[in-house]
């Protein structure tokens, strides 16, 4: 008689159901199984944008390749491990899985994303049956490729791996092992991550066959349905709650980078009907030429990563059942669907958008959940070249620039904060960057003054990072949302959008770029780079604000005085100290209100 798997997980009339608090208890073992993964990786990894960023993901997934618990990382990455699982799943069939058997791909059009993100999958076997799969996605530092400019296709974007073993059997394909070693810029880095990618999974295996030698297949199996469940059922209600109708959300992208000045049409379209909720992105602009494409995973998740905001944000783990209650309808060759051979470069920024336009095609119907626009861009930039008194190459991928959220009925949007697709991401910190390159270093990493949309309620601020240059650079910046700009909502004002500018220690005028795009331009020694992320939307009348909260946020360096009297309405002079004072002495802010804060903006 076989085992019983997660897959074979409905317990039969004859079979003991699970009480609740061993469910509940297996539930805590599974997150802290993922916890602990992500914590391994972090500690092995070899680049910042895993160690100090924490650009990736992992999960523990049951026979079928559905979610059964994702560590806390990029939301944008909850349906792309599942999908990668399911599609080697489907390539080697289950008899050509072995156990000691780990799986690569980064196949884009699987998973979604770009090249640049690894996937490793180890098939867990319990008492001879496959049971369950753990499972990584990393964003690698370089997969070869070229570095900077428009990219019209996969084939420039460096290292393609299909399905293939890495491990087979247990023992490491040296062959495979060399060509990645060979097709990327940074080998010791890449191979270092690998092995990380590898330790992680190892622990989720060792980890869940301990779970399963403690409390038997059957009644794992059984606390997985129950969890599923439990999910489905917190989204359902929350679906249930929301008024029937059909909404719509639109925004536009700056352009694909090719054809530059050339919007790029963000269009959704939400229905409720009682628990179930459909999020159609079938009017979505079709994919374009250049390198802001992405898989149909990254659309369905995009679409997931909204669902999941506006029904159970604060329920865990992350699983299957939670997206039980929505429908996705996404037909092949949209921006987020797109087809082989696009380019996927910079596959995340279209569909930040999308979750932007799900939020406020519900947000007249959903007065409590809604959300202003936020920032929705991760303000990429690379700085690159030959520090000359070594000979070394050398990257500053000067990304994960956090930004401004959307304020929400009854509270100011978040600052500094990475978009929200990106979930546990992290602020890139200047001095680690620094660190690491010889050719730039930080003059100002800052909160950007103005930059949150006024309301009843103000949006969150961007930043503001200024880079001067050492030695002689290339820059390229891929920034979007430069021109459409964080939207207000119930009458509350826009953030500003993403900047991108370039001050030459040559020339006394700035140089502004009007769609954030800049392809190989040539620095020199002094010239100063500028990066700036959009504030979020505010919400409701600005003229509704409490004025004490607007002199704090004057004397916070949040708002500036001017902004104060343009925007909501309220006079307020700064003394010596730096402390802010209505101009109506009757109304003076008190002292308990208004800490005694520097007007210099925080993080500079």
């Amino acid at each position: 008689m076989s085992t019983p798997t997660v897959t074979d997980s409905v317990p039969t009339d004859s079979a003991p159901r699970v009480d609740a608090i061993t469910a509940e208890i297996i539930r805590g073992n599974l997150i802290a199984i993922t916890d602990e993964m992500k914590t391994n990786l972090m500690r092995t990894a070899y680049n910042q944008l895993i160690y100090e960023a924490q650009d990736f993901t992992v999960g523990l997934f049951d026979a079928n390749g559905d979610t059964i618990s994702i560590g806390l990382g990029l939301p944008m990455f909850v349906g792309g491990l599942s999908q990668a699982i399911k599609a080697k799943l489907a390539f080697y069939g289950r008899d050509g899985i072995d156990e000691g058997d780990i799986l690569l791909t980064n196949d884009p059009y699987i998973m979604g994303s770009h090249l640049n993100h690894m996937i490793l999958t180890v098939p867990i076997f319990h008492d001879g049956e496959l049971v369950a799969f753990a499972s990584s996605m990393a964003h690698w530092l370089d997969v070869g490729g070229v570095l900077g400019g428009t990219t019209h296709d996969i084939f420039a974007e460096g290292l393609q791996m299909p399905m293939v073993k890495l491990f087979k059997k247990g023992k490491q394909d040296d062959e495979l092992t060399r060509i990645i070693e060979t097709n990327v810029r940074f080998s010791d880095a890449a191979l270092g991550d690998l092995r990380a990618q590898v330790a992680a999974i190892r622990t989720g295996e060792t980890r869940l066959l301990a779970l399963l030698d403690r409390y038997g297949n059957e009644t794992i199996a059984q606390s997985i349905v129950n969890i599923f469940d439990r999910s489905e059922k917190l989204a359902r209600e929350a679906v249930a709650n929301m008024p029937d109708g059909e909404y719509f959300g639109a925004a536009s992208m700056d352009d694909d980078g090719v054809r530059l000045g050339v919007p790029v049409p963000i269009k959704v379209r939400v229905v409720i009907a009682g628990d179930q909720m459909t999020i159609d992105l079938s009017e979505v602009s079709p994919q374009v030429a250049g390198y802001f494409n992405s898989g149909a995973t990254a659309g369905r998740s995009a679409a997931q990563v909204a669902f999941k905001c506006l029904t159970s944000p604060n329920e865990y783990p992350i699983n299957y059942g939670s997206f039980r209650p929505v429908d996705v309808i996404l037909p092949p060759g949209t921006v987020v669907s797109a087809t082989k051979p696009a380019a996927m470069r910079w596959w995340m920024t279209y569909p930040m958008t999308i979750v932007d336009c799900v939020f406020r095609a519900v947000a007249d119907a959903l007065a409590e959940g809604s959300i202003a626009g936020h920032h929705a861009d991760l303000a990429i930039s690379n700085l690159y070249g030959t520090d000359p008194s070594t000979g070394t190459f050398y990257l500053l991928y000067n990304g994960l620039q956090g930004g401004g959220w959307g304020a929400t009925r009854d509270k100011d949007g978040e600052s500094a904060t990475i978009c929200i697709n990106d979930g546990d991401t992290h602020n890139g910190p200047v001095e680690a960057q620094e660190a690491k390159n010889a050719l730039v270093y930080a003059l100002e990493y800052g909160l950007r003054q103005d930059s949150g949309g006024a309301g009843r309620t103000r949006g969150g601020l961007g930043t503001r990072q200024r880079w001067v240059t050492e030695n002689a650079v290339t820059f390229d910046s891929f920034v979007e949302r430069t021109t459409t700009a964080p939207w207000g909502i119930d009458g509350g004002g826009d953030g500003l959008a993403n900047r991108v500018t370039v001050k030459r220690a040559s020339e006394s005028a700035v140089t502004h770029f009007a769609n954030g795009k800049v392809d190989g331009m040539q620095l020199e020694p002094g010239d100063i780079v500028i990066v700036e992320t959009g504030g979020g939307g505010g919400y409701g009348d600005a003229a509704g604000r409490d004025p004490q909260k607007v002199a704090l946020d004057v004397q916070r360096g949040y708002v500036s005085v001017d902004a104060a009297l343009r925007l909501y309405g309220v006079a307020v002079s700064l003394d010596s100290q730096g402390k802010a004072h209505l101009a109506d002495d009757a109304n003076e802010t008190s002292a308990a209100a208004l800490e005694t804060h520097s007007n210099t903006p925080v993080f500079e």
